[in-house]
């Protein structure tokens, strides 16, 4: 897996990578992460990345974030 780059976001880390025929976008929160997959050949560059990465398409990631920690702590809480 190799890095192509990072995208600075001061509430989660966003880290663009290449492996196996696919661009993976990583976006991690604390204990918490999300990875998106899109084949190389989708893709006309690496730059089609910062694209995808655009502000609408962080903001969804923030609040999925959001979900994914409420429910992680409702189901420890229930433990």
């Amino acid at each position: 897996m190799r890095i192509i780059g990072e995208i600075p976001n001061p509430n989660c880390k966003i880290t663009l990578y290449s492996w196996n025929n696919r661009y993976l976008i990583k976006l991690e929160q604390g204990f918490l992460e999300q990875t998106y997959k899109i084949d190389q050949f989708e893709l006309t560059s690496e730059n089609d990345l910062q694209k995808i990465v655009n502000t609408e398409f962080i903001n969804d990631a923030l609040s999925r974030f959001d979900a994914m920690a409420t429910s992680l702590q409702r189901s420890l809480e229930s433990i």
